[in-house]
């Protein structure tokens, strides 16, 4: 079998976390030639060298430099730009990543180039159409030739959709090898002594979806619940620079700065986050992966939305959808260690990585 290029393609820091062990998995074999395609769909200060380093990722053979802009713009540039290279550097696949405009968009160049697309993370539904990663979700998977996907549920809607069982093939969760492959720096990153914290006595947050930060009442309604929890237990809340622009624009932010038990931080690298996450008593977020690794862990999650993709953490796992007013007393439960403790989903066990790569060979000799 002559060597295969297959370029992976990211774009956000949670794309570049699903890559990274794949990557490894792929550079050990001797039929495969991966290259790592940066569409600077979401470029920060955080997509720095360090975050490459922690990932032990190579330079990006390919950086597109999309930027920031609409969906429409943002998908639009990502698709000139990567059906340039990808006809002057043809890969014999293209595998694609989760859910941000740079999916579909590589998905429908690779399709019309004829090129085989493979999208990691296939069959999420959150049955949400007004949320922008259930359309870029919807399309992939329309138009991907293999779908690796995380979890029997996921395989279960793509077959509703009427996606041959063919395609599908039940790989596991990729982050959870993310998770593994950096754990021992994740024990040792100390973010949470050097908080001060003690352990498993705060809760840890994020937020950023337009629906909870983008209306003002929504927002207030937010702080307010984070004052009423931070009356039983501390809270610690790393702050998308999305939702602090926010907190600024309708003078929210000094309402949680001046509460002695609210400690607010900018974002955090994946390690000190995961560490500050792994010694929590509850994690609340409006985040996709972190109802993932909180299954993993079998910590307690409380997530802020009316619906998720990943339904498999509330079915089997430590998660649960609350509204603001229910934040308190779910906290509650979790302190008094009443949290349904959960199982962690087939296949969730560090080696999805080596399944896929396991899988795209096979798809690769067969076409």
């Amino acid at each position: 079998m002559n060597t295969k290029l297959v370029h992976l393609i990211a774009a956000a820091r949670p794309n570049f976390m699903k890559v990274a062990p794949l990557y490894h998995e792929l550079a050990r074999t001797r039929w495969c030639r991966a290259q790592v395609v940066h569409t600077g769909q979401h470029y920060d200060a955080n997509m720095s060298n360090a975050f490459f380093r922690d990932l032990r990722l190579p330079e990006p053979t390919h950086h597109l430099e999309v930027g920031s802009g609409t969906h429409a713009e943002q998908t639009g540039r990502t698709m000139i730009a990567y059906e340039a290279v990808a006809s002057a550097h043809r890969p014999d696949a293209v595998i694609v990543v989760g859910d941000v405009n740079a999916t579909a968009a590589c998905a429908m160049v690779g399709a019309k180039l004829g090129i085989p697309v493979v999208h990691l993370e296939a069959g999420l539904r959150s049955r949400d159409r007004t949320m922008p990663e259930e359309i870029n979700r919807l399309v992939t998977d329309a138009i991907a030739d293999l779908l690796w996907t995380p979890s029997a549920d996921a395989d279960a809607n793509l077959r509703a959709e009427g996606v041959p069982a063919a395609k599908i093939d039940c790989i596991g969760n990729i982050m959870i090898d993310s998770f593994e492959m950096l754990r021992e720096r994740i024990a040792a990153a100390g973010t949470q002594e050097r908080m001060g914290l003690g352990a498993q006595r705060y809760a840890v947050v994020t937020l950023h979806r337009p629906a909870n930060v983008d209306s003002r009442e929504k927002l207030a309604e937010l702080v307010g619940a984070l004052g009423q929890l931070a009356a039983v237990i501390d809270v610690v809340f790393a702050i998308h620079p999305r939702t602090r622009k926010k907190l600024v624009e309708f003078d929210l932010l000094k309402i949680l700065t001046s509460h002695a038990r609210i400690r607010t931080t900018d974002p955090l690298s994946y390690i000190e986050f995961m560490n500050l996450v792994m010694h929590s008593r509850i994690a609340i977020t409006d985040s996709g992966g972190i109802q993932e690794e909180t299954t993993y862990l079998g910590i307690p999650c409380a997530t802020l939305r009316e619906n998720t993709e990943r339904p498999i953490t509330v079915t089997a796992g430590t998660n649960r959808l609350v509204k603001p007013p229910e934040l308190l007393g779910a906290v509650r439960e979790a302190l008094a260690g009443q949290w349904p403790k959960g199982k962690r989903p087939e296949r969730w066990d560090g080696h999805t990585a080596e399944r896929a790569a396991a899988s795209l060979e096979r798809f690769l000799k067969e076409h």
